[in-house]
């Protein structure tokens, strides 16, 4: 279960005008095995008075480099210490990764400067720089300048899918099936963006159905990415009820100043 979704169960997102509380597990979704490696699980946390860390929720994320991995900023708000996982199966811990006290790889937590906890899907982006490269032979891509954009015009004539992928509980038809920390991968479409008031220019809504999946509570920060490829349009940020159903939301990676940003820790 992510931070938010014991924080802020309930929060009013009054510029919206619906509640939007945080989100995060893959919900009528597929094993996604070895196909996004670079995703990870990660478990933020703060150290006690004797400098030990203790753990306090969890998110996904997208390496976007050998030490710089993207999630949500209401993962990283509020965290000292961050541990990573890889592996597609962290749930089982055969054989013993550690979990939630050492991962694969620590880090250091960072959050937009502009981010704000009572408005938290305005500037939701954050990011772990490693203390330790992880190398791999492909990693997540941010996506160019306002690329979403084209989206919203002659939508019928183009592809509008996009990849999920996160660990947290999940429904796999026909009954719910409780696979916490397993990496899962499913393909919501386009529902709305750039609808003043609602989405905004910061924010857009995924389907969350039996049909294409979608997202839900457990692991903010996971990746959206664009159609089948690796560019991340925009990270698992909330969703406007409490049972997960009809739409999630995501934050858009392709607006200048997340972009700008994140950019900042990648040169």
């Amino acid at each position: 279960m992510s931070k938010r979704l014991w924080t802020l169960l309930g929060v009013l997102a009054l510029l919206t005008a619906f509640v939007a509380v945080p989100a995060g597990a893959i919900t009528d979704g597929e094993l996604d095995g070895d196909g996004h490696p670079y995703v990870g699980l990660m478990v933020a946390g703060v150290y006690d008075e004797a400098g030990t860390f203790v753990p306090m929720w969890r998110c996904s994320g997208t390496l976007l480099s050998s030490t710089v991995y993207l999630t949500a900023g209401h993962c990283t708000d509020g965290a000292e210490h961050v541990e990573i996982w890889f592996d597609a199966d962290v749930e089982s811990g055969i054989p013993d990764n550690g979990y939630p006290y050492v991962g694969d790889v620590s880090g250091t937590p960072n959050t937009h400067p502009e981010y704000d906890p009572n408005a938290f899907f305005l500037r939701d982006v954050g990011v772990v720089v490693l203390d330790e490269p992880v190398v791999m032979d492909e990693y997540g891509a941010l996506p160019a300048k306002d690329e979403l954009d084209r989206l919203a015009n002659r939508r019928g004539l183009q592809d509008v899918t996009f990849t999920a992928v996160g660990y947290g509980l999940q429904q796999i038809n026909p009954v719910f099936v409780e696979a916490e920390r397993v990496r899962m991968v499913a393909n919501p479409r386009l529902i709305q963006i750039n609808v003043p008031g609602f989405t905004g220019d910061f924010s857009l809504l995924l389907s969350n159905n039996h049909a294409t999946g979608g997202t839900c509570f457990g692991d903010s920060g996971g990746p959206n990415f664009i159609g089948d490829s690796n560019v991340v349009g925009g990270v698992t940020s909330f969703g406007i009820n409490g049972n997960c159903a009809g739409t999630g939301g995501v934050f858009r990676m392709d607006r200048a100043w997340a972009l700008d940003w994140v950019q900042d820790f990648l040169d």
